[in-house]
C-alpha cells in the first residue's frame, strides 16, 4: 500500500474515533425545568464511528510491505 493511503487511513481513524467519543460524551438533548433536569442520548452512531475509525487505523497498519 502507497504512503500517502497509509497515512490518510491513520488521520482519518484518528478522525473517527475522536468524534465518536465526542458525541459518546456530549449529551445530544436536554430539558431543565426548574430543579428538575433531563438529558436524552443515543449512542448507538458514536460506537459504529469508532469502530469505523479503529477499522481505518488497522488498515493502515496491516498494509502489506514490499
Amino acid at each position: 500500500m502507497n504512503k500517502s493511503v497509509k497515512m490518510i487511513l491513520l488521520i482519518v481513524g484518528i478522525v473517527l474515533i475522536g468524534y465518536g467519543i465526542y458525541t459518546l460524551i456530549a449529551p445530544e438533548a436536554s430539558v431543565s425545568i426548574g430543579g428538575f433536569s433531563v438529558e436524552a442520548q443515543d449512542n448507538t452512531n458514536s460506537y459504529i464511528t469508532i469502530a469505523l475509525g479503529l477499522v481505518a487505523i488497522a488498515l493502515s497498519f496491516l498494509g502489506g510491505k514490499k
